[in-house]
């Protein structure tokens, strides 16, 4: 129970310290909210020491003192919200059967705790007598503002990391790669939107006009448009893949001479990993109009080879070869069984080949490469066993003529040392 009311004290704390520390910064140089607090702070000097009012280049003792300890008091609170959340918040959460409650309190505890420390020193300048010309007071809230702005955008972003971890376990679940390629771009267009809006709304916190701006975009379009031909090519290209769904993350593809695993599926470029290990970035652009051979959709893989013996081979031996091959094939659980072609096919320079031809049940490649190495062990052992020979390349010369005598009176008689 005392741990409950430690936590609900925490929190109430920090949300208050939270928005005081908004309010402040947001509406410091708001001309009600102003007037309230420099007739609060006018009522302050009347109870305090004389000693408390003497001036220091226009600036009362007691007003550094104070603003000196507001930023102080805004450090300390930090530096407590800081251990509360590291200590107490996070590992209270990571015990509830909600997975991503403490994520979201890891996200929040970092800006959070600076939020506490602008609103310190907002209010600690709101106290101070700042000069008007040239404009202090404008410059420093300004500057409070902006980054006030930096924060929340902080905030966010590390909210849109914990949404997009959650978000790829939950794509992990799923059979289809589809969300797994979209999850990366959610978090690419999510924090661009807050970025946009965090850029709108600093500059109308400064007091730009927001629709000059926009107007002024608008105008410029054209020559942005043109400018970015190539960048909204590629967009549109990003935008094929994931409606024609060619092939997706983790698929081996191959593509204007490129061969490799893709790693991403970006708004501007496909990421391959090749199989020297080296990262190639195609433009989607090239990869709409590409011819992709995606490998990672074969429903089995195909081997076909031949297989020569030797021109000793007799007719009989070269049908029991035959037929030891194809009972190989028929009773190995690694072949595909739909489609199976042994046949003596021709007689070759060097030997009689026989055509094999055949498709593994596995596709990925370290499992084919080890159906194939158990049929071709079995093959030479069948053609061992028969008493055949695996030929190579050989070459006989005949000799007609005179030349035909000599070889002959050199067989009978070799010349002797």
């Amino acid at each position: 129970m005392g741990r409950t009311r430690h936590f609900i004290l925490v929190v109430c704390t920090a949300f208050l310290l939270t928005t005081i520390a908004a309010a402040s910064v947001a509406y410091a140089d708001e001309p009600t909210v102003a007037t309230e607090l420099e007739s609060a702070v006018s009522e302050i000097p009347s109870i305090l020491p004389d000693w408390a009012k003497l001036e220091l280049f226009g600036i009362a003792v007691w007003e550094v003192v104070a603003a000196f300890a507001l930023i102080l008091l805004g450090l300390v609170f930090k530096k407590v919200l800081d251990f509360t959340f590291e200590k107490k918040i996070i590992p209270l959460l990571q015990k509830t059967p909600f997975k991503f409650d403490h994520l979201i309190a890891t996200a929040a505890s970092k800006p959070l705790g600076y939020l506490v420390l602008l609103g310190g020193f907002a209010l600690a300048f709101g106290l101070l007598p700042l000069p008007e010309k040239p404009d202090v007071e404008g410059f420093v809230f300004g500057a409070l503002k902006v980054l006030l702005a930096i924060d929340i955008v902080w905030f966010l972003f590390r909210t849109v990391d914990v949404l997009v971890g959650y978000l790829t376990r939950l794509a992990g679940r799923t059979e289809s790669t589809l969300d797994d390629q979209l999850v990366p771009l959610i978090r690419k267009a999510l924090k661009a939107t807050i970025a946009v809006l965090a850029f709108v709304s600093v500059v109308e916190l400064l007091g730009g006009n927001v629709a000059s701006l926009l107007a002024g975009l608008g105008i410029g379009g054209l020559a942005v448009a043109l400018a970015l031909q190539d960048t909204l090519s590629n967009v549109f290209g990003s935008i094929f893949i994931f409606v024609d769904r060619p092939f997706g993350v983790g698929d081996w593809i191959k593509l204007e001479g490129v061969e490799g695993v893709v790693e991403e599926i970006g708004f501007r470029s496909t990421r391959i990993r090749t199989f020297p290990a080296t990262l190639v970035s195609i433009p989607n652009k090239t990869v709409a109009n590409a011819t992709i051979d995606n490998q990672s959709r074969m429903p089995k893989r195909r081997v076909l080879q031949t297989v020569g013996v030797t021109y000793e081979t007799t007719p009989t031996q070269m049908e029991q070869a035959v037929a030891a091959i194809r009972d190989i094939l028929e009773h190995d659980d690694g072949v595909d069984q739909e489609f199976i072609v042994v046949r003596f096919t021709e007689f070759a320079d060097s030997s009689l080949n026989i055509l094999v031809y055949y498709f593994t049940r596995d596709v990925s490649f370290a499992d084919h490469v080890a159906t194939k190495e158990r049929i071709n062990l079995a093959i030479m052992r069948a053609i061992h066993k028969l008493g055949l020979s695996i030929a190579f390349p050989t070459q006989s010369i005949y000799f007609e003529g005179p030349a035909k005598d000599l070889a002959q009176h050199l067989r009978q008689h070799p010349p002797t040392t």
